[in-house]
């Protein structure tokens, strides 16, 4: 006799499984049928706990643990048993019922399932109307949900929060998903009802532990799965159901979002937003309201099968109901089986027999787990048939051996794992199978041993591919630890963090690893920020108290953007302030410091900054104190006042560095006391430029660069010139002020240094006394480091012209001492013109020139510019002959077969002044000094004697003498034979 019949009904988290397991536990014996294997596991467990393992059974169709006397029986509603004699027997999610391919398995156990002192019907609120009518006697319990449900604006998958559910409706989207929340959230879990136990478990146990804080599922979590989720968002609101794509109704809807909030915890659901379509305002309401349209009709299918013939047991599967409110099913996997398998003429002759039929339809009831065709599902049961019913009675040994090693293989790619777990459960399913195997036990064990290793495996390309590790690991250190295990490698400043490398230290910034994908690279920074802080303190100490004496600067990205370096590494950003000589430092946007580290760090980089600003710009930042009035001039020193005084200013504006040209007229209004006073500061007047010796200095040149690129937000500027340099070439691009204010003058393509120009002019100045032409020694050239054409034009530069004369060739000894002459020149000169230019003597602080460089007052005393200008033009006298090296034309005729070579020689010109209009200047007299010709001169430049006697114009060079071949050389020899050879021809 049935004990009482309840039915609990409700939404999701009602707590009604939980009710029915304590139920179950009361008696002694019990009975349990779920939709899923992974559910009838999660309460196996749970009841092994509390009753012991000898106690427990569970039955699934690829698990059967079944201990002697166990009294306690959890199953999938498949392997439950139809007629189980125990106290008590609950089917759980009845309203499976209306499954069109299962459901006629839970209305089975629905109308004939009974304990003998209890049975519990749980599921949905809409199976209500049906049991009313197909079970009148039936208690209905209604239990309400512990937590709300509501419905929450679409997020994106960027902006879900934690402990997220996201559901697709097929194996392909949910590794989409989960490849999505990989890269934006650092990893998902996946839940699916094709995963085997072993492999769900293990990935439900990556979500609760917190490992990652996000699942993918199919609508698999829909039933009954209790997990920690707060919100459920659905990628779709549409599914294929084994026959067709149709849209999810309101009541799938529901079981899929009520997984959200557990116990008393409120939960959320929503579309995914991003394109997604979005929910029915009529749907929201029915979730949020748990109402729903009734179940109208249930799946059934007979139970009483005729085993006679095939053709009856098709007939009594197929028989009509007659029940108001059941549904005959229709082409499930089995029937379709059956029917394939009865009109083959071999198994049509094997079936004969009652025994041989009911066997035929077991194995039809094996599941297609590999879904991979009708025909292929066939073909596999038609051959363990024939196995069957061969004279063995049982499935060959070898063959599922070999059957099975094929798929003892953990090699290859999800998909391939998942497909070799999909076939091994079927030879589990088979082992399971009273009678089908010589050896089931062993079998058994074999197919599930290989099922936990695919499992596995498959867990853990799973993992792989869709959880960062790392990221998860620090994830849930951070969330549940004060403090992280970090190291740093001293050589290559990698950092770990609980074991995991997650990027470089260097300075005080955390650069991520590359391969670190957006989303991620903030949770990797996030630890470091938390894991580094004592790091931190520890160097920013370090740094305070010696570490910021070695810092230096990086012009990488630009004179206008400098970095400061520190261990090889940048720390902090340069920025004009506006003011002169004043600029400030930034730390990089990536620096981890914060607080009183941060503030100690800049602190001492700007305490370095300045002091190296003192100290290499010494004499400009003592003129702009004074000029400031911060400071006042010596006692009995020349204070600046008037025109030097406008003078010194220009020259501040500039640097320190300007060109005569720009204050010429005010320098020449100067008396020798204003000129003391320019000196005090080491300020050079020289020919072409005004400059101050010590910030010509390289690192002095590097400041002074820096501040006006910065000021003038000027980039794409050339890099800085090579210290020593004696001259570099320009680029058409760089301002001129550029090289100026790296202390070079631009001459045509080059640009030269300053003080080497002053050099160069103090050298030839004696030799263009009076006019003469001359030419210059390597050892002058050498001061500037060119010859030729390059030459000619700095020493145009300087107010010289120039000649290229044809003069004969030195003997060979004279050549050779003048090469030898022309190298120790480029070995000696340069290298100590680079020293002079680095290292000011004493003598340069006290406004002194050194021993190789012209005093201001040689400079401005004792030039012929300057006296070529202001004096009269009467005054310029033309010399005779320009030097013993160039002969007069007629003396270098008179050697006949000497080689000639060109020399370039120079004569003082200086540009002239203004001409009033109407007249030449200063009487007759032509630029440069020389007379108007007359009748005796030569159109060339020639007065009488062939003397110079004006400003020489370039000519062609003379044509070359034919020199006669020498009779005696093989050259000779090889014509003599060419032409008797042509004259035989």
């Amino acid at each position: 006799m049935a004990g009482i019949i309840k039915a609990v009904l409700g939404p999701t988290n009602t707590g009604k499984t939980h009710y029915a397991v304590d139920r179950m536990m009361g008696y002694a014996s019990g009975v349990m049928g779920f939709p899923l294997r992974l559910l009838a596991r999660e309460v196996y467990d749970r009841v092994v706990s509390i009753k012991g393992k000898n106690q427990v059974a569970l039955l699934t169709g690829e698990e059967r643990i079944v201990p002697e006397g166990a009294r306690y029986f959890l199953c999938t509603a498949e392997a439950m048993p139809r007629m189980a004699a125990t106290d008590f027997v609950a089917i759980d999610e009845i309203q499976m019922a209306a499954d069109p391919q299962r459901g006629h398995i839970f209305t089975e156990h629905l109308l004939h399932s009974r304990g003998r002192h209890e049975t519990l019907l749980l599921g949905a609120e809409t199976m209500r109307p049906l049991i009313r009518k197909l079970i009148p006697e039936a208690e209905i319990i209604t239990r309400p949900r512990f937590s709300e449900l509501k419905h929450i604006r679409p997020a994106k998958m960027r902006a879900l929060p934690r402990r997220s559910a996201i559901v697709g409706f097929s194996s392909s989207d949910v590794y989409g998903l989960a490849e999505l929340i990989r890269r934006q959230k650092g990893g998902a879990a996946i839940v699916m009802g094709a995963l085997s136990p072993r492999t769900r478990n293990a990935q439900v146990e990556m979500y609760a532990s917190g490992e990652v804080d996000h699942l993918v599922a199919t609508d698999a979590i829909g039933m009954g799965l209790n997990l920690d989720i707060g919100h459920v968002s659905f990628a779709g609101l549409s599914k294929f159901d084994g026959r067709t794509f149709r849209d999810l109704t309101a009541a799938e809807a529901a079981q899929i979002a009520g997984r959200a909030g557990r116990f008393k915890k409120d939960g959320t659901f929503s579309t995914l937003g991003g394109g997604g379509e979005p929910m029915d305002p009529m749907m929201v309401a029915q979730i949020e309201e748990h109402e729903f349209e009734p179940v109208k009709r249930l799946y059934w299918r007979n139970h009483r099968l005729d085993f006679s013939t095939i053709p009856r047991l098709l007939r009594s599967l197929e028989a009509p109901v007659s029940t108001d409110g059941l549904h005959r099913v229709r082409d499930t996997v089995d029937l379709l089986a059956l029917k394939a398998l009865g009109a083959d003429d071999k198994i049509a002759s094997l079936a004969t027999t009652k025994e041989s039929v009911e066997r035929l339809w077991n194995v039809c009831q094996i599941p297609d787990f590999r879904k991979l065709s009708v025909e292929d599902h066939t073909s596999l049961l038609r051959k363990i048939y024939v196995d069957l019913m061969g004279p063995a009675g049982t499935i060959p040994h070898d063959w599922i051996a070999r059957q099975v090693k094929r798929l003892d293989n953990i090699t290859g790619d999800i998909d391939t794992l998942a497909g070799r777990i999909a076939s091994i459960r079927i030879w589990t399913y088979v082992s399971h199978r009273k009678g089908w195997l010589r050896d089931a036990a062993h079998w058994a064990h074999v197919t599930r041993s290989v099922e936990d290793r695919l499992s596995d495996a498959l867990h853990e390309k799973l993992t792989q591919r869709f959880v960062d590790r790392r990221t998860a690991v620090l994830m849930r250190s951070l969330r549940h630890r004060d403090t992280l295990s970090v190291s740093i490698d001293n050589e290559t400043n990698q950092v770990s963090v609980e074991g995991h490398e997650i990027g470089e230290l260097n300075g005080f910034s955390f650069r991520v690893e590359a391969s670190a994908a957006p989303d991620e690279q903030k949770t990797l920074k996030a630890a470091a920020e938390t894991a580094l802080q004592a790091e931190l303190t520890r160097r920013a100490k370090l740094f305070a108290n010696v570490g910021y004496k070695t810092l230096s600067f990086d012009f990488s990205e630009g004179l206008a953007n400098p970095k400061i370096m520190w261990e090889g590494a940048p720390i902090a950003t340069v920025h004009d302030s506006g003011a002169l000589f004043g600029p400030r430092v930034k730390l990089l946007a990536s620096s981890l410091l914060q607080g009183e580290n941060a503030d100690l760090v800049v602190e001492k980089t700007q305490e370095w900054l300045d002091t190296r600003i003192a100290e290499k710009l010494e004499p400009l930042i003592k003129l702009a104190q004074e000029l400031n009035g911060e400071t006042e001039a010596p006692e009995g020193a020349a204070p600046l006042s008037g025109l030097a005084r406008g003078v010194a200013y220009r020259l501040l504006e500039n640097y320190g560095v300007m060109k005569r040209t720009e204050v010429d007229g005010d320098l020449r209004q100067l008396d020798q006391d204003a000129r003391k006073g320019l000196r005090r500061f080491g300020i050079r007047i020289g020919a072409s430029s005004l400059y101050i010796p010590l910030v010509l200095k390289p690192h002095a040149i590097e400041l002074r660069l820096m501040m006006w690129a910065m000021a003038g937000k000027l980039n794409g500027l050339p890099g800085l010139p090579t210290p020593g340099m004696v001259w570099v070439d320009t680029e058409a691009t760089a301002p001129n002020a550029f090289y100026e204010l790296a202390g070079f003058t631009v001459v045509g393509k080059k640009a030269v240094r300053m003080d080497m120009l002053e050099r160069l002019a103090d050298a030839v100045r004696p030799l263009g006394q009076g006019g003469d032409w001359f030419e210059v020694t390597p050892e002058i050239m050498g001061l500037v480091g060119l010859s030729g054409e390059d030459f000619a034009e700095v020493m145009a530069s300087a107010g010289y012209k120039h000649e290229v004369r044809q003069v004969p060739a030195p003997a060979k000894e004279e050549a050779a001492k003048e090469e030898a002459a022309k190298e120790e020149a480029a070995k000696e000169e340069a290298p100590k013109d680079e020293a002079s230019a680095e290292a000011a003597p004493e003598a340069e602080k006290a406004g002194e020139a050194p021993a190789e460089a012209p005093t201001e007052a040689s400079a401005e005393e004792a030039k012929p510019e300057e006296a070529a200008a202001d004096a009269p033009a009467e005054e310029a006298k033309t010399e005779e002959a320009p030097t013993d090296a160039a002969a007069p034309e007629g003396e270098a005729a008179a050697e006949g077969e000497a080689e000639l070579v060109e020399r370039y020689f120079f004569a003082w010109a200086p540009k002239r002044k203004a001409r009033p209009q109407g007249g030449r200047p200063h009487g007759d007299r032509m630029p440069g000094g020389g007379k108007p010709q007359g009748k005796g001169g030569d159109r060339r430049g020639k007065g009488k004697g062939g003397k110079p006697s004006g400003p020489r114009t370039h000519t062609a060079r003379p044509p070359k003498r034919e020199k006669q071949a020498d009779p005696d050389s093989p050259f000779a020899a090889l014509a003599g034979l060419k032409d008797a050879l042509q004259k035989k021809k």
